[in-house]
């Protein structure tokens, strides 16, 4: 996308109501929600995959907060 594509977009952006404002945001919250979704379950299917569980996760984020 162009520098000029998005600024045209950020123009009609400006040009909504409040009301319009408003659905934009929550509709780009929500597609942010269903990204955040999708690649959350990839990454658990990965880690399944890697034999990695819960307890290795939560063991590793200890070591590194407190480092022996």
């Amino acid at each position: 996308m162009s520098n000029i594509v998005v600024q045209d977009i950020l123009e009609k952006i400006e040009r909504l109501s409040d009301e319009e404002r408003l659905y934009l945001a929550r509709r780009l919250a929500e597609t942010s929600e269903a990204d955040w979704r999708r690649e959350a379950d990839s990454a658990r299917r990965i880690a399944r995959e890697k034999g990695i569980d819960q307890t290795a996760v939560d063991r590793a984020v200890e070591e590194v907060r407190y480092p022996a």
